[in-house]
């Protein structure tokens, strides 16, 4: 595969986990690395290590999201890729929910990636290029009790991403969708001692991000899904 042709790349919803190995997977290709969150703090050790910038922001706020893109054009130059992996869950039976902590919870997961994928389009339009990915779950093809709000905010991420990448392909913008279907390795969720290999590895996610971002216009995944061996599905 080829390298990465784009520069510098913006993380919206930036944190531990997936967001973390693709923002260490892009700086180690070359690219300049913006990391945005609710929470900047969080962020230092990570922007450290691979010399990122941090963006403090609030992805289902509209002008808030307009704030970011404006600051990072300024800092890092108009993102050539763009990664939305925000999201918030409201768990509960759906008789017992909080319309309000519902409501957040899809603002956070379906409006805040319309919001920047909004602003990222505005941008890489004038280009004729650039790369838009969205960090999806089980639950954007699977409703689970219990789980309502996540697989709402999920299932229109989803959508939006078949949207976007209809309209912004022939513009010459690689719109992604990743299923990640299964539970992701961490410190705090080990494999299990007897079924090694059962949660998905930050660090191989991480690698298909980028070799997405290395596709051919000739031959462009529109959505991949990511799940252990051993899932069901």
């Amino acid at each position: 595969m080829s390298n990465i042709s784009y520069r510098n790349a913006l993380i919206v919803g930036a944190g531990s986990g997936i967001s973390a190995a693709v923002a260490r997977g892009l700086a180690a290709s070359g690219l300049r690395v913006g990391l945005a969150a609710r929470n900047i703090d969080k962020l230092a050790s990570l922007a450290a290590e691979i010399g990122a910038e941090r963006f403090a922001t609030d992805a289902s706020d509209p002008a808030a999201v307009a704030r970011l893109f404006e600051a990072a054009d300024n800092r890092l130059g108009e993102p050539h890729v763009v990664l939305y992996n925000a999201s918030a869950r409201a768990h509960g039976p759906i008789a017992e929910l909080d319309p309000e902590a519902v409501r957040k919870a899809v603002e956070i997961s379906a409006f805040g990636g319309f919001l920047v994928v909004r602003e990222a389009a505005r941008r890489m339009i004038d280009h004729g290029s650039g790369a838009i990915l969205l960090t999806g779950a089980s639950a954007s093809i699977k409703g689970y009790p219990h789980s309502a709000a996540f697989a709402m905010g999920k299932f229109a991420l989803r959508g939006l991403a078949q949207s976007a990448a209809r309209e912004l392909g022939p513009k010459g913008i690689h719109v992604a969708h990743f299923v990640i279907d299964g539970g992701v390795r961490s410190a705090r969720r080990p494999d299990p001692a007897d079924r090694p290999d059962s949660t998905l590895d930050p660090d191989a996610i991480a690698q298909t991000y980028l070799e997405v971002l290395r596709q051919p216009r000739s031959a462009w995944s529109l959505e991949v899904e990511l799940r252990p061996w051993v899932e069901t599905f």
